[in-house]
């Protein structure tokens, strides 16, 4: 049920749909866990940063599945820190293989020849890109909004890889406009998004990405503590917090039309404010309650 925030916004609480593979991770694994057991695969294997929710996630289905899990880590100084990083040690607790390779070696990670080392490393495996996002996932993605959602004007939701709402533009009504708020910078995501888009009902909205991926402040660290002490609702600081900001200060600043009815997608991701809140404290900020 779409939480009611103002007259002309609501909140569609997909963070609520799983504890550990919440929001968008659980519909974009849904399809790819069926079609991996129909392939006869015994293995997933998938790629993440030190603060992954995608990895968090595909462990939690490894352990529910029965799957043995590989997760392939950006950065290999982390191999000495996963009891020091919340996500990390998570994923380890569920059985995840943690293999560690370098920022550079990861950029390789869609390439045939590094999916083939991996595969001489590690058996046969299903393979899922990092974030999660492919046709499987973006089919699964196309489930969030339901009939009942046919009414608003405008759907909003934080931008990856691209996937969530790539589902959300493929399964709109033609009176919608779907709004992406990017989490990082740059407009290569466009090019990622039309892959699977099938219509062209969507822009993206580059204004609030606060300096890039996982880049924060004290105005955000502000943001998300009273939205969170005024709704009761929690909003994690790298995609949904963004979007949230990014909604309300275009209702201020009346960039939607008076009697526009707007939902935005809570995507999930509360498990990185954990190491969200690790990184804080070393910053000497404030915590994210």
């Amino acid at each position: 049920m779409n939480i009611k925030i103002r007259d002309d916004l609501w909140l569609k609480p997909e963070y609520l749909n799983h504890k550990i593979i919440s929001g968008n991770k659980l519909r974009k694994l849904k399809l790819n866990i069926a079609k991996s057991k129909t392939m006869g695969y015994h293995s997933l294997l998938t790629f993440g940063g030190a603060f992954s929710n995608h990895i968090a996630a595909v462990a939690q289905v490894g352990k529910d599945y029965g799957f043995n899990t590989i997760g392939i880590i950006r950065g290999e100084e982390l191999r000495f820190k996963i009891n020091e990083n919340p996500t990390l040690k998570f994923a380890a607790s569920c059985g995840m293989r943690l293999n560690f390779v370098s920022r550079e070696s990861f950029r390789d990670k869609s390439s045939e020849a590094f999916l083939q080392k991996l595969k001489d490393e590690f058996g046969p495996f299903y393979h899922l890109p990092e974030g999660g996002t492919n046709d499987l996932a973006v089919k699964g993605c196309e489930e969030i909004l339901t009939a009942k959602d046919a009414n608003f004007d405008y759907i909003c939701c934080p931008v990856g890889t691209g996937g969530t709402i790539a589902g959300l533009i493929n399964s709109s009504k033609p009176h919608q406009k779907i709004l992406g708020f990017p989490a990082l910078k740059g407009d290569f995501l466009k090019t990622d998004i039309a892959k699977f888009a099938k219509k062209n009902n969507w822009i993206l909205v580059n204004d609030y990405h606060f300096g890039g991926y996982a880049k924060i402040n004290m105005e955000l660290i502000s943001f998300i503590n009273r939205f969170k002490a005024e709704y009761n609702i929690q909003l994690d600081p790298i995609y949904t917090a963004k979007m949230m900001y990014g909604v309300l200060d275009m209702i201020h600043n009346e960039k939607f039309p008076s009697d526009a009815r707007i939902l935005a997608i809570h995507t999930g991701g509360l498990q990185g404010i954990q190491g969200m809140n690790m990184r804080l404290q070393e910053m000497n900020l404030p915590l994210i309650q």
